[in-house]
């Protein structure tokens, strides 16, 4: 028998380690990473797509995760969405502190949309669909509650002040190529974003009712042009 008509040698194979089951701790974990990978790809489509044009295949693509882990943790890409919407509102009390005065909220809003923009493209998103149904009603108690103690002036709308400060919020996103004509920066620049902050917070006092000055002890100042000439009335 030649050498190649030998049978061959079977080799002793390790015994096989037997795979441990992962402890509960263990799957909780994996879970939440599994959540959050997927929310965080979710954001990133719905931002560049919106929601229409966001796909399932590509948001699990881009977590690096299996489609089927959309269902089962959040039953599909609408539960996506929705559960982006909870994370949003939780984030939103942390920011708006009414503890804290109306222009640091303003730049704590603003600094946010300037950290990670992708929540103010998927409001533009959503608001040119117009498909996922009715909006509910703003809360506005917080911005009328500033309006009475003076933080707004008395002959402002607090519903209109609301809006304007929400546009100038979201506008270096919304207006990108309208910042970098008006400045010549670009809208994610340093020196942008503290030129804004500072424009803006200097525009949200101005909107604060203003105060009359303290008289003092010898009553009110004169008017600013003087005291009046004699006969000024008759004239």
């Amino acid at each position: 028998m030649t050498d190649n008509a030998r049978p061959p040698r079977h080799r002793p194979q390790p015994p096989r380690r037997s795979r441990r089951a992962p402890a509960p701790e263990e799957r909780k974990l994996d879970a939440e990473r599994s959540r959050r990978l997927l929310l965080e790809a979710a954001l990133d489509e719905f931002a560049a797509k919106g929601y229409a044009g966001a796909r399932v295949q590509d948001i699990a693509d881009r977590a690096g995760l299996n489609k089927q882990l959309i269902s089962y943790y959040f039953g599909g890409k609408e539960g996506l969405y929705e559960e982006l919407g909870r994370r949003w509102l939780a984030e939103e009390e942390r920011i708006n502190d009414p503890a804290l005065p109306l222009e640091e909220v303003v730049e704590r809003y603003l600094r946010h949309t300037f950290a990670d923009p992708r929540g103010t493209r998927l409001s533009v998103w959503r608001a040119l669909a117009d498909d996922l149904g009715e909006e509910p009603r703003e809360d506005l108690s917080e911005v009328r509650r500033r309006h009475r103690e003076g933080e707004l002036a008395v002959d402002l709308d607090p519903a209109v002040a609301l809006l304007v400060l929400m546009s100038a919020v979201s506008a270096p996103v919304t207006l990108a190529p309208a910042v970098r004509r008006i400045f010549g920066l670009e809208p994610d620049s340093a020196e942008f974003r503290e030129l804004y902050v500072r424009g803006l917070r200097r525009i949200v006092r101005r909107l604060a009712a203003a105060r009359p000055p303290d008289p003092g002890p010898d009553g009110p100042p004169p008017p600013a042009g003087g005291p009046p000439s004699p006969g000024a009335e008759r004239a």
